[in-house]
């Protein structure tokens, strides 16, 4: 069944229950220093109105069987406003906060473990900007994302250097940040 959007695009079903294993990739990001809404609302309706509706549909289908293991890969972006993609940073905020509120569910009730991988930047055609720093290849990401998952980690920093960057930019105030 295909249903459509207010905009008359496509829906798909969110997953097949038939299978063991569901893969879904929703990541949208695009640069917009000049603030175009049109661009902001498809980053919104991509990583916030998307993402919740996936994770809502994988969740529910898990926590029905009982087991199973929901990951999503958010953003070292969503720690700080980013400059150049405002949107991007904010609908990564979203993301990790609202697996945060997951791994608090399932906390409770033990049946589906929750994995929040937050990614740095990583060297894939998504990626805009040559020369960036601390750009990993995609191989060492998948090796360690793989790690992650395997010990049913709630949340990890992929690269382990992300790790280190995430607690130094979440502890000082807004103001040596601002030129960045």
């Amino acid at each position: 069944m295909v249903r459509r959007n207010v905009e008359g695009r496509k829906i798909f079903p969110v997953a097949n229950t038939s299978h063991r294993y569901s893969d879904i990739m929703l990541k949208y990001r695009q640069l917009n220093s000049s603030l175009d809404f049109n661009i902001e609302y498809l980053t919104l309706l991509t990583n916030v109105v998307g993402l919740t509706h996936v994770i809502d549909a994988f969740y529910n289908i898990l926590n029905h069987q009982g087991f199973g293991h929901l990951v999503a890969i958010t953003s070292i972006g969503g720690l700080r406003g980013e400059l150049q993609a405002p949107a991007y940073s904010a609908s990564k905020a979203y993301q990790i906060n609202y697996m945060e509120a997951l791994c608090k569910r399932v906390y409770k009730d033990g049946r589906v473990d929750v994995t929040d991988i937050r990614s740095g930047l990583v060297n894939t055609r998504m990626v805009k900007g040559e020369n960036l720093f601390w750009m990993m290849p995609v191989e060492k990401v998948v090796s360690q994302i793989i790690k992650v998952i395997k010990q049913k980690k709630s949340k990890a920093y992929v690269i382990k250097r992300f790790h280190i960057l995430a607690i130094i930019i979440k502890k000082p105030p807004l103001f040596p940040f601002k030129r960045i």
